[in-house]
């Protein structure tokens, strides 16, 4: 059966995130909600928009986090109850066009690195910030400087001696702060006074600019903090003259140098990182942190947990790995009570939080962790209260990560995702209780903190099957919800709902209708989706697997997202199409995570051949004897691992950006799952496709954007050198001037259609 066009629909839309609202920012006293989106599902400028709560403001309250990345997220649709491509409550405003500002130029090369790490497609205003009360706001287009007032007036074009990354005005909205070439610069809000405050001292420095590995892996994208007087910035220093280079060169374009790549692939020197306060006046103080995690804790908040699942049996000993240098920067915050600084170890076990004298530079331990074999970094955290109380990352039962502030703990069973924000003595946060489901939630922290602890009774906000975030502003809470029926954003306040922010993305041709399943033994979580035209009963079906499968993802989950839309369009073209998340995936506590510990490709891969052969239990329709696998980036390594190491359940797989060779991906996230390489070698090279390559007898299509600086096409190059050296026939798909994301709308349309023509072949389907 022939169904609409949705490979060029899903391209055009780029995965149905154009027309999508993000980045939302609530003014401190939550009458202003700002954002950005384009104006249609089709269209990849993005514009900068107010939201007005307007009569339903009420006093100034405490909150909001005074600025928005442009981070994005991916999928969604129009919400029920909008229709049309207009605003529900019609107290949305414009405030830049880019295309009305005629601005138009290259990217600077920090800005088109900055977006990579945040996987941005958009063009236009695709980020921004703004002072305390969202009265200000700066952005940037094509490294020029603009702001623009939400009380009136037309955006305003600052000029500057350098091209513009990352603006972000003070707390009062009189300076911005910004990045160019490197340098650390104010100037006036008014065009006046700008000036370096610190400027690189060679080619491998700059001042305000994440590395790779922060933002990358870390979920760090910002590197320089407002003080809450606007009087001084946190900054932070990065040195890569001891990370490796690679060099990356576009084949199509042979005259062209290729461009150096400071990587810092697991076992080799990370960047040096330093922190430093710049005030405006000029004078500058180094912040002194410890160079390496004190062998004990000084106090009680220290916890010590190791996982049933962190040593796996696999009948080798193997020698342990201890690193105490604080190699990491992964959270900086700078409050009314001053600068909060989280610093890890290399071995990602021991995490410190420290407050730093802005005056002095000098640092005081505030709470010490350790975890085996690692420590999670939850989004937002350590944040704290308005009295200074610390909202700190906790293990509140041997399974559950929870949080702790002052005297009062969440729950054992609710998994927190991250914090949102605080206000007064509440906490606003995302947590589940089920996986597949992650909700809003708040609690009141109020106690004595030296006290006996309590367990908080969060209070859910959102309601209804989904995943659902928010951002936080005084009394206003703007709820991003994903369901099953698309994607709705509602802006609340005092806890009623006082409107709607448009979301204008297009209606996908084809709707997913997945059919959710716990699977096997271990309850493996599992969506299956069928051909619409498909009866029961009616004649056998070739199975596909769509997993990623990996860590700090999960796509099972009661929403609609483009790879369910993906899913049900192979479906329709006569698949039965099976997701599953299996040990490694998040939402379902430590030791489930902790059971890749060592082997990323086993147990994972075990979890996939157990879902289908569940899922054939209860469908009998499910062919077994034709299942294909087909995944990007860690999916693409587990779809390459299955017919190297099961080809009796899998015929032929689709494996894109796979990375092969483990020792070539980066520090922080290869040495959290599998230590050192040169201390644990067996760990990667149990783990390896190269190492494995003489194994495959299953057809097998490898798929790499050659511009890919996050998963370099080296893995792909090796993994296909050996194959032919082993005289194992396979497919290479190479796609010039693609990144991790292929953003180009003829490749990304293609690219499915070619996928499924293999696919088809390969399984005789």
């Amino acid at each position: 059966m022939n169904s609409p066009d949705l490979p060029t629909q899903f391209a055009r839309t780029h995965r149905y995130a154009f027309g999508v609202p993000r980045g939302f920012t609530v003014s401190r006293d939550g009458a202003r909600v700002l954002f950005v989106r384009s104006t249609a599902g089709d269209d990849p400028v993005s514009r900068l928009w107010l939201y007005e709560v307007g009569a339903e403001a009420g006093e100034e309250g405490e909150g909001g986090s005074g600025d928005a990345g442009g981070s994005g997220d991916e999928g969604g649709s129009r919400g029920a109850g909008e229709s049309g491509g207009e605003a529900v409550s019609g107290a949305e405003r414009m405030l830049a066009d880019p295309l009305a500002l005629g601005a138009s130029g290259p990217v600077p090369e920090a800005e088109r690195v900055r977006r990579e790490r945040a996987r941005e497609a958009s063009q236009g205003v695709v980020s921004f910030a703004t002072d305390d009360y969202a009265r200000v706001v700066a952005f940037a287009v094509s490294g020029a400087l603009w702001t623009v007032r939400t009380d009136g007036g037309a955006p305003r074009r600052i000029g500057t001696p350098g091209p513009v990354v990352d603006p972000r005005p003070s707390p009062d909205g009189s300076l911005i702060a910004y990045v160019s070439r490197g340098a650390m610069r104010v100037v006036g809000a008014d065009g006046t006074g700008d000036r370096a405050l610190a400027e690189p001292e060679g080619e491998e420095v700059t001042y305000g600019l994440a590395d790779h590995v922060a933002a990358e892996s870390m979920d760090r994208h910002r590197a320089f903090w407002w003080s809450p007087d606007g009087d001084a910035l946190l900054v932070a220093r990065v040195d890569t003259a001891r990370v490796q280079r690679w060099w990356l060169s576009d084949p199509e374009r042979p005259e062209r140098p290729p461009r150096s790549v400071p990587y810092p692939a697991a076992g080799t020197d990370n960047a040096e990182t330093t922190l430093h306060l710049l005030r405006t006046d000029g004078s500058r103080v180094a912040v002194r942190t410890p160079s390496k995690a004190p062998e004990e804790a000084s106090h009680t908040s220290r916890i010590s947990h190791t996982s049933h699942a962190a040593a796996p049996a696999r009948g080798d000993a193997e020698p342990a790995w201890t690193d105490t240098a604080f190699d990491y920067v992964p959270r900086v915050s700078w409050d009314a009570h001053g600068p909060l600084v989280t610093l890890q170890t290399r071995d990602q076990r021991t995490a410190c939080v420290l407050e730093v004298d802005p005056e002095s530079g000098e640092c005081r331990l505030v709470d010490q962790q350790h975890e085996s074999p690692w420590l999670d970094l939850v989004p937002s955290t350590p944040a704290r209260l308005a009295d200074g109380t610390p909202v700190l990352h906790r293990l509140v039962d041997p399974d559950t990560a929870g949080l702790c502030a002052g005297g009062t703990r969440t729950p054992p069973g609710l998994h927190v995702r991250g914090v949102l924000a605080t206000t007064g003595d509440r906490v606003w946060l995302t947590a589940s209780e089920e996986p597949t489901e992650t909700h809003v939630w708040s609690f009141s922290a109020a106690g004595e903190p030296d006290g006996p602890v309590r367990t908080a009774a969060p209070v859910r906000l959102s309601q209804g099957r989904g995943v659902h975030t928010a951002a936080v502003g005084g009394d206003t809470v703007v709820l991003d919800s994903r369901t099953p029926d698309g994607h709705t954003v509602t802006v609340l306040r005092g806890g009623r709902p006082v409107g709607r922010i448009a979301v204008l993305s297009e209606e996908p041709v084809v709707n997913p209708k997945p059919r959710h399943l716990t699977l096997g033994e271990r309850a493996v979580r599992g969506m299956l989706f069928l051909p619409s035209w498909h009866e029961q009963g009616s004649g056998k079906l070739p199975v596909l697997l769509c997993p990623y499968a990996g860590p700090s993802l999960q796509l099972v989950v009661h929403a609609r997202g483009w790879w369910t839309v993906v899913a049900q369009w192979f479906a329709e073209q006569g698949f039965a199409v099976l997701i599953a998340d299996g040990r490694g995936t998040p939402g379902r506590g430590r030791a489930w995570e902790h059971e890749v510990y060592g082997d990323q490709l086993t147990p994972v891969l075990d979890d996939q051949v157990d879902a289908v052969r569940a899922a054939a239990e209860l469908v009998p329709d499910l062919d077994l004897e034709r299942v294909g696998i087909r995944g990007w980036s860690f999916g693409g390594y587990l779809a390459a691992g299955a017919v190297l190491h099961r080809p009796d359940v899998f015929h032929a797989a689709v494996a894109g950006a796979a990375p092969s060779d483990l020792r070539l991906y980066d520090t922080h996230w290869k040495e959290r799952f599998l230590g050192h390489p040169d201390v644990q070698p067996a760990h990667y090279e149990r783990c390896s496709l190269v190492a494995h390559a003489h194994r495959l007898s299953r057809p097998l299509m490898l798929v790499h954007g050659l511009s890919d600086d996050n998963v370099l096409p080296v893995h792909t190059l090796r993994l296909s050198s050996a194959l032919l050296a082993a005289g194992r026939p396979h497919t290479v798909l190479p796609l010039p001037g693609a990144s991790h994301l292929v953003a180009r709308e003829d490749v990304a349309a293609n690219l499915l259609n070619l996928e499924l023509d293999f696919l088809k072949k390969s399984l005789n389907a």
